[in-house]
């Protein structure tokens, strides 16, 4: 480790922050450690928040990434709730939304990404909500309660594990989503089915291709939801799970190298050598897109951490994230591609099934798996080995396909 560093501020205390902290401390860094954060709670997980904690099934509580002892052994110089509005790079500084200015000697950026709210009127509207942070969580959970009428605007994963957790607590849950398709972004056609079917047959009311959405505070805290022109209808609670917007602001305006995100090379450093990035911020330096993942955040921020250190440690994992809706456990693998390839349906049951994506030379190019972590685990070694695959094994329920181990 340089001995130059004797000062490291860390910016965003979620998932990647935390484990950049924790690695820091844990690989000899002894020197003074400082960490922003714009909310007062810090280093917890958000996964469950539009689940378990919604649901009231876990406290809040339970969802901080190590024990608050842990924590305070890290020995961090904390300035929270603050924002951190600018970094000068001439002179290592960076101010914050409360006057102060930190100097340090290595920067890292693992600011995040915030909930997309596409007109920003709706964010003034009694009875709409986002749900990113645990006192999201705490007001939409009020609302759920059996009977009532919640509208979820977007069909993506975090709008469909709302609407799953709603649904279970007895809601009356109509899913709005632009598209054609739910979750078009990420899957392919064949999944967005499955889901489709798996929330309708729950009684959510699904509506595809909904038109334009305009949204109007009503009496009570209702809100009136009208759809391509039309009314669709009084909610007591609207959920915007519209995506999700890439907290890039504070290193672009600082002048660092961006696309969708802040542009890092494998060890996490931007194109400023003082300043690591990780997390959602940071683009995945082979795919070159930000990555939005528990999973991601945690081991792009362990990798750049070690690397800020001296101890060059290239990223390069294969993405992984999951949802949990109702009775289903739904792991996701890599990332389809729109080439030449193989599409194949696995289903071994009513409850377990896979959508497995093989490119043009049979190799696992994706691979989305319902209640079958063990195949998850398996592909990983599949992508790792670059191991050819025979499509009509992968298709066959009555195959081991532990037999295709690489």
């Amino acid at each position: 480790m340089s001995h130059s560093i004797s000062r490291i501020l860390i910016i965003g205390a979620g998932q990647a922050g935390a484990w950049a902290a924790h690695t820091l401390r844990q690989n000899g860094f002894e020197g003074e450690l400082a960490l922003v954060s714009n909310e007062d709670q810090v280093f917890y997980e958000r996964p469950p928040l539009s689940k378990q904690v919604l649901a009231g099934e876990m406290d809040a509580s339970a969802t901080q990434l190590f024990s608050s002892e842990a924590i305070e052994a890290l020995n961090i110089q904390w300035h929270k709730p603050d924002t951190a509005v600018a970094i000068d790079r001439a002179r290592r500084e960076v101010r914050l939304a409360s006057g102060k200015l930190l100097s340090y000697d290595k920067l890292m950026l693992t600011t995040g990404s915030r909930a997309r709210v596409p007109v920003k009127a709706w964010a003034e509207i009694d009875g709409v909500y986002t749900v990113r942070t645990i006192a999201d969580a705490a007001r939409l959970g009020e609302k759920l309660q059996p009977g009532r009428r919640m509208a979820i605007i977007g069909g993506g994963w975090i709008g469909l594990e709302v609407a799953a957790t709603a649904r279970k607590q007895g809601l009356d849950v109509t899913v709005f989503e632009l598209a054609e398709r739910l979750c078009a972004r990420s899957v392919a056609p064949q999944v967005s089915d499955f889901l489709y079917q798996l929330h309708s047959d729950q009684g959510v009311d699904v509506q595809l291709s909904c038109g334009a959405i305009e949204l109007a505070g009503a009496a009570g805290g209702a809100v009136l939801v009208s759809a391509a022109g039309a009314v669709a209808g009084l909610f007591d609670a609207v959920v915007v799970g519209a995506g999700a917007e890439i907290a890039s602001e504070l290193g672009r305006e600082a002048g660092l190298a961006t696309t969708s995100g802040l542009v890092v090379d494998a060890c996490g450093k931007t194109s400023d050598a003082d300043i690591y990035a990780a997390g959602d911020v940071a683009i995945h330096p082979e795919l070159g897109y930000c990555i939005q993942s528990w999973a991601n955040a945690q081991n792009q921020a362990i990798s750049a951490a070690l690397s800020l250190l001296g101890q060059d440690t290239p990223y390069a994992d294969v993405p992984w994230l999951w949802s949990d809706q109702y009775q289903c456990n739904i792991q996701i693998l890599g990332a389809a591609g729109s080439g030449e390839g193989t599409d194949i349906r696995r289903i071994c049951g009513d409850n377990q099934q896979s959508f497995i994506r093989l490119d043009a030379d049979d190799r696992l190019e994706s691979l989305i798996a319902v209640n079958d972590p063990k195949l998850i685990k398996l592909g990983k070694r599949w992508i790792k080995a670059g191991m050819k695959l025979p499509a009509e094994i992968l298709a066959d329920p009555a195959q081991n396909l532990m037999t295709l181990k690489p």
